[in-house]
């Protein structure tokens, strides 16, 4: 935006080294897994996990992503929790797949971590955990220095609780606004800690499953046993899909000291674990596993099963620019300088039920006579869907921008989400009739969340 008056090279040259910068926040995706282990629900120490990862450096490095490997740790400040207590998540990369992308030296306290830790077993979802602007001097195309983030949830559930690693994000705070997000390549990542839950210190579910095998033939009886059930219950071992058990499955009691050998025969191709619990349906609280276990060889009677799958990507945007001019305006005059904002590309191929928020926010507008408010810029938000997405996106409001923020498009929770979608606005910049002439800027910082 250019106010008419006496022509300012130096701001000029400003304009163009401070173009607006793009930056991104990834959201973690998790996922139900099968532990190629019996289950037993016992804590475990925090153990330090390697998992692929892929991290996508800002636009404006103009390199491409990365894809490497992250070490991380979990650890909590209680390992025994009951029902109703919080507790407090650490999580510590301890070398990050992402390095600095530029061959500019990043000085010292100027990266924020956030990122989420996934939770398994009793109780399911994420937990979001940030970490302090703290980090020592980082060389040009050095290595990121290891950082810890922190977080808190409430346990919900008794039982086994698993903690993985999830995606996280580097944002560096120094001459612009950066984001480096990295999401793990196959979610979930390894668990890195084990804690169990109680009920008002109620009993631990120790119940466990071993297999005589980790595969068989469709029809072949594989021995499942049991120990640590409710002596004399009726206890059903079937196998699992991944979701929920399979129609496979045999009822039976448990000994007079919990314990039982079952032998049930496992057809279902979708089968990747057996399970066993008492009661009508799964519980977690009063069952084990699920237990790893895969169909192998021909299906019967002379059909092959055959197997594909279709993995999950990210969720990324792209975006057609990154300098935007606004209209001029004359001095004692003032007025509304507008523009459209460089179309943004969301795509979001995660998969998942997670929707996704577009936001956005600015700084104030310098110049040779000061400042403008960033209070003065508002929006007037569009956003369109691409053909055959399964979400449908909305755009934010119209209304101002500001330091604090607004929302650009968004699209809902469901029970099947993503697609492709491309979103945009006009802006107008509300400039005081006796702004002194030149040439104003200003950084707008679009963040996916």
């Amino acid at each position: 935006m250019a106010i008419s008056g006496p022509p300012n090279r130096r701001s000029a040259g400003r304009r163009r080294r401070w173009a607006a910068a793009l930056g991104v926040t990834a959201l973690a995706v998790t996922g139900a897994g099968v532990s190629a282990a019996p289950a037993v629900a016992r804590a475990t120490a925090s153990v330090a996990v390697d998992f692929p990862t892929h991290c996508v450096p800002p636009p404006i490095a103009g390199i491409p992503p990365i894809d490497g490997t992250t070490t991380a740790e979990i650890t909590v400040d209680n390992a025994a929790p009951k029902v109703g207590d919080t507790v407090t998540v650490t999580y510590t990369v301890k070398k990050p797949a992402a390095s600095n992308p530029v061959d500019l030296a990043l000085p010292a306290d100027i990266m924020t971590p956030s990122g989420k830790v996934a939770l398994g077993g009793a109780q399911s979802g994420s937990v979001t955990v940030t970490g302090p602007k703290k980090n020592p001097p980082v060389p040009g195309k050095g290595e990121f220095p290891p950082f810890s983030m922190t977080g808190t949830f409430t346990v919900t559930a008794p039982g086994s609780i698993t903690l993985s690693p999830g995606d996280y994000n580097i944002h560096t705070s120094y001459i612009m606004e950066l984001d480096t997000p990295c999401t793990v390549t196959n979610p979930p990542a390894p668990v890195s800690r084990t804690i169990i839950a109680t009920d008002d210190g109620g009993p631990v579910n120790e119940r466990t499953i071993t297999l005589s095998a980790a595969s068989g033939k469709p029809g072949e009886r594989v021995t499942v046993t049991g120990a640590e059930f409710t002596p004399n219950a009726d206890v059903t071992v079937a196998g699992w899909n991944g979701t929920a058990p399979t129609a496979d499955k045999i009822t039976s009691k448990a000994t007079a000291t919990g314990t039982f050998t079952f032998l049930p025969k496992i057809n279902d191709p979708a089968t990747v674990g057996i399970v066993a619990f008492e009661g009508d349906s799964w519980d977690p609280a009063k069952g084990a596993g699920p237990a790893a276990y895969s169909l192998v060889g021909d299906v019967p009677p002379l059909g092959q099963q055959l197997n594909s799958s279709v993995k999950a990507g990210t969720l990324s945007m792209t975006q057609a620019g990154d300098s935007v001019q606004l209209t001029s305006v004359d001095f004692g005059q003032g007025g509304a300088a507008t523009g459209d904002l460089n179309a943004v590309t969301v795509k979001d191929f995660r998969g998942g039920p997670a929707g996704w928020s577009l936001t956005g926010r600015v700084t104030d507008f310098t110049g040779p006579g000061g400042k403008i408010d960033a209070g003065k810029l508002s929006w007037t938000p569009s956003c369109t869907t691409k053909a055959g997405s399964p979400s449908t996106c909305a755009a934010g409001s119209a209304g101002v921008v500001g330091s604090a923020g607004a929302t650009l498009a968004s699209t809902p929770n469901g029970a099947f989400t993503g697609g492709e979608f491309t979103a945009g606005a006009t802006v107008s910049l509300d400039v005081p009739a006796f702004t002194a002439p030149g040439a104003y800027s200003a950084v707008l910082t679009l963040t996916l969340t």
